[in-house]
């Protein structure tokens, strides 16, 4: 059978004529914008009936249905794969067809490093006959409405045991140090105490020994949950404590010994997770689902000043509910660590990567990454 093309103004339209015309099993072979709608190229499933029947097959291969069925299944996988790709590439070409403010941002938040599937909410608050600036106007402010920041410097200003946590390398012992010498300069050094469970590492808890003489501050070495329950008994009296942990990989089987560790103990300690601004979404997700066990608190964005953008960090904060506390950009103590700022965070994420080509989708591959991403989601 000859494919047939079918017009529409908008996808559902056209979508409707193919169901009609070639039934429900129809087969979209290619879709493209035509002249204010869609022109979509389809073929019926009849069309691929030339296949031997199964019970065939079955008799000449000594009845071994099972092989059969399985490359049915496999053959049927794939059409349906396919089949999800159209439709998904058709709806998208009508979305930068109908709604070309929202593809341009739709383009703009994934090169800047927002999650696909957050930017296709984002985009939702964009009217269909916006104007580009109106659009990026109306996605900045859903960005800022969803972001959560911690509302106060409580850390400081009403005290308690905090423990960082995250990977290796994310800045851990430096960020206690920046937010001892912020605690010190509000309130002195009586009432701070710091405690480290870092005995891996001897150059760590050295260097934290080194803040904690310069701040005269006292640092304690904790070796179990008995210990750190114990210690803070002790230091009951203390206003805020500040815990410097273990860098450990989210795939490192001892990591559930350390949060054993923290949540062991009848002392409320709160956990805030470090998220390296350098890392990938993909990696963001792993820390943050291995360190999610036993509670997170909030988080704290680390190596803005190495990080070519924002927007991968804020986007894991907002879709895993994660209150940001502070943001730190270098490696002077205590300069490099400030409140978050949502105007300057917002600026950062959305503005375009410098030298970022190899990055950047062109305006004619949007439709077919989102068409990929579609069918593997669909």
């Amino acid at each position: 059978m000859t494919p047939q093309k079918f017009v529409g103004a908008t996808s559902r339209e056209v979508l409707q004529k193919v169901k009609q015309a070639l039934g429900d099993d129809a087969l979209i072979v290619a879709n493209r914008p035509f002249g204010q709608g869609i022109e979509v190229t389809a073929l019926a499933a009849s069309a691929l009936a030339g296949t031997p029947r199964p019970r065939s097959r079955v008799a000449a291969d000594g009845g071994d249905a099972s092989g059969v069925v399985a490359h049915l299944m496999r053959e049927l996988g794939a059409m349906k794969a396919m089949m999800q790709r159209e439709l998904s590439g058709v709806a998208w070409s009508s979305l930068t067809h109908l709604a070309p403010a929202r593809a341009a941002m739709m383009r703009r938040l994934l090169d800047a490093g927002f999650s696909p599937a957050l930017a296709r909410e984002l985009i939702a608050v964009v009217a269909e006959n916006a104007a580009e600036p109106d659009a990026c106007k109306a996605v900045g402010g859903e960005i800022e409405r969803r972001l959560p920041l911690a509302e106060r410097e409580s850390l400081v200003e009403q005290g308690g045991v905090y423990a960082l946590v995250g990977p290796t390398g994310v800045g851990k012992t430096t960020t206690i140090a920046k937010l001892a010498a912020r605690c010190v300069v509000r309130r002195g050094g009586a009432s701070l105490a710091l405690l480290t469970t870092d005995s891996y590492r001897i150059a760590a808890h050295d260097q934290l020994r080194v803040y904690g003489k310069i701040l005269n501050v006292p640092v304690h070495a904790i070796k179990d949950t008995r210990d750190l329950a114990v210690t803070l008994a002790q230091l009951r009296d203390k206003k805020t404590i500040l815990i410097d942990t273990i860098g450990m990989s989210q795939r490192d089987q001892l990591l559930a010994e350390q949060t054993a560790l923290l949540t062991g103990c009848d002392a409320p300690i709160r956990r805030l997770l470090l998220l390296n601004a350098t890392a990938n979404a993909a990696t963001l997700d792993e820390v943050i689902g291995a360190y999610a066990k036993g509670g997170i608190h909030g988080c704290i964005i680390t190596k803005v000043d190495e990080s070519a953008g924002v927007a991968t960090a804020l986007d894991a904060a907002i879709r895993h509910g994660l209150a940001v506390h502070y943001v730190t950009n270098g490696q002077r103590v205590p300069e490099d660590l400030h409140l978050p700022n949502r105007t300057y965070l917002l600026h950062r994420a959305l503005q375009p990567i410098k030298d970022g080509a190899a990055h950047s989708l062109r305006a004619d591959e949007l439709p077919l990454v989102m068409a990929a991403r579609g069918a593997a989601h669909g």
